[in-house]
């Protein structure tokens, strides 16, 4: 899955009065009347054959990395898990495009364009620390203890109840995120290039399709490697173009600051406890629920993520994988950022009543009126690229997790190898199909990214708090982890559609809710374990080894492989790093 927008997606503001016509109209409007993810009409970008030839030899190469990959698969865990061969810097680069969707790209912008420097606290205090954790204190478990997908790790901690309910929720999950990613993308190519709606939608799915089937879990990656690098490719014109047309920082952070106050460049300005902001959320719930709960409960327990790192070649590579995406992580945020902020000095009515373009339009915008053809192209495909990024992510997560451990543990068990690999090609087909079902789904709802960044509230957050109690206690029983699981989904259910939807419970904003859903799922599923654990039986001690801190296995003692115990490559240097950087970059816009 992708994430909490992770957190990807970014805040989606809440209508408290849709009969006002000044209000703003939001990251994607709830009375919008085009649609959940509208792109103004005049968007339409003038690309001409030079566009259009870079986006084919995009594709090309896409599937000549999908054939190459195929020759190296000979076994199912080549197909799902790479062989465990690849390197760290494959599969870190890997891990932070398997996130970087056009979703965040697009609602990040949009989310800077309304908010400003708020955006900053989705990267450095809601992904950063949860990465490094992930790194420094779960990939030796996870890794160590040799299981394919994170579900199957709750089977060896927990019950055969935990695992089978785990995958399940995962499974769908994935395909309903892969269905969100795909629906968007429609939307936005269909704004940006004229194509209808479906045949943006089968073009990407076919070519997601064709190469994770032909080359597994290796095709995902290494194109997740290019995607990132296009992505690149296309949002540093756009950020470094738009600083010029604005006269640089100190032009825009004038400009800014005196439109739309000083809080608007700041990190922390109107987060007070009690005080009105319009991210409906103070500082604390900003620490709780972001950056604890729903950050951790994303980046540690993900599949979509994780896998990234279970293909690595060995244990030091696995916990340098989420470390090492964790420094592209902590700038990307100037390149979505900073498109957003450019757009609201050129555009200052943008997302009001006064203007033809939502927030949602700061990127495109900015493409249509500073990038010439070629350049143009080069963006076009990056936006696709990071579209099947997440897309193929969540695909090659769903048919590891359908085929390891719900196909072959419950339902077809003792096959031949080479079954399980020609049904995991079978259950691509069958996930990219779903998807398409599921895009036409988002499209049903008028806010994707609240319906986004709710489903993240609801699959991920209880999966945390089972995992972190699980590892941490071991008292904690088995029966314990499947009622964890099922109390803390249904509380964060109940919180969002009851309490909130109904207006039981007064909160701002959709995220403020999400927030609260997610720390009420946490609540709800650690105290639940814990009278579960009190009346039931604990797992065997010599069963626990090398699943609960302080115990160990003997994946968990792998010396480095040679040049890994160099100083500047040790997991503790790069993670305590990145932890250290991300605060220190918070130090100018704290003032």
């Amino acid at each position: 899955m992708q994430t909490p927008t992770h957190l990807p997606a970014p805040f989606t503001p809440h209508f408290t009065s849709p009969t006002d016509p000044t209000e703003p109209t939001g990251l994607i409007s709830a009375i919008d009347p085009a649609g959940p993810l509208h792109l103004a009409a005049e968007l339409r970008l003038p690309t001409n054959w030079l566009d259009y030839l870079i986006l084919g030899i995009y594709f090309v190469v896409v599937l000549g990395i999908g054939f190459a990959a195929r020759r190296s698969v000979k076994t199912s865990l080549d197909f799902f898990l790479s062989g465990r061969s690849l390197p760290a810097w494959v599969t870190g680069l890997a891990f932070v495009a398997a996130n970087l969707g056009a979703t965040e790209i697009l609602g990040m912008a949009a989310n800077s364009a309304q908010y400003g420097v708020y955006t900053t606290h989705w990267y450095w205090i809601g992904a950063i620390p949860a990465m490094v954790f992930l790194g420094l204190v779960m990939m030796p478990f996870y890794y160590g203890s040799k299981v394919r997908s994170v579900p199957e790790f709750l089977l060896l901690r927990f019950d055969k109840a935990a695992h089978l309910f785990s995958s399940i929720l995962f499974a769908c999950a994935a395909i309903l995120i892969s269905g969100v990613n795909l629906y968007a993308l429609a939307i936005v190519v269909e704004a940006l290039l004229g194509w209808p709606q479906w045949v943006a939608i089968v073009i990407a799915g076919f070519f997601v399709l064709a190469y994770i089937t032909l080359g597994g879990l290796s095709s995902a990656i290494y194109n997740e490697v290019l995607q990132f690098f296009v992505i690149l490719a296309a949002l540093i014109p756009i950020t470094v173009l738009g600083l010029r047309s604005v006269g640089g920082w100190d032009g825009l952070s004038d400009s800014l600051t005196e439109s739309r106050g000083a809080d608007f460049m700041t990190a922390w300005g109107g987060t007070g406890i009690g005080s009105d902001n319009p991210l409906g959320a103070n500082w604390l719930t900003i620490v709780l629920g972001l950056g604890f709960v729903l950050s951790f409960g994303y980046w540690t327990t993900n599949f979509a993520e994780v896998q990234r790192a279970l293909s690595a070649k060995n244990l030091s590579a696995a916990q340098r994988t989420p470390l090492i995406a964790a420094y592209p992580k902590i700038f990307i945020v100037f390149l979505v950022m900073i498109p957003g902020l450019v757009a609201a000095v050129l555009v200052p009515k943008i997302g009001t009543a006064d203007s033809d373009l939502q927030y949602n339009d700061a990127i495109p915008y900015l493409m249509s009126q500073l990038l010439p053809n070629g350049v143009l192209g080069i963006a076009v495909t990056g936006l696709l690229a990071a579209f099947m990024a997440g897309m193929a992510a969540n695909i090659s997560s769903f048919n590891t997790v359908f085929t390891t451990d719900i196909w072959a543990r419950y339902v077809v068990k003792g096959r031949e190898d080479g079954y399980y690999v020609g049904f995991g090609r079978l259950i691509t087909v069958a996930g990219v199909l779903a998807s398409i079902g599921t895009a036409f789904l988002a499209s049903s709802f008028s806010n994707i990214m609240s319906y986004l960044q709710t489903l993240f509230s609801f699959f991920n957050v209880p999966m945390f708090v089972v995992f972190i109690i699980g590892m941490f206690w071991k008292r904690a029983s088995m029966k314990s982890g499947f009622w964890g699981l099922l109390a803390g989904t249904t509380a964060a259910m109940i919180n969002y559609f009851v309490l909130y939807k109904r207006g039981i419970v007064d909160i701002p904003t959709d995220q403020g809710a999400n927030f609260v859903s997610a720390i009420a799922g946490f609540v709800a599923g650690a105290v639940v374990m814990v009278a579960v654990t009190l009346f039931t039986a604990p797992k065997p001690a010599e069963d626990l080894q090398g699943l609960v801190y302080g115990t160990t296995s003997p994946g968990m003692t792998e010396p480095p492989a040679e040049g890994d115990d160099a100083w500047y490559r040790r997991p503790a240097l790069l993670g305590w790093g990145a932890v250290i950087l991300a605060a220190a970059c918070y130090i100018p816009f704290s003032f």
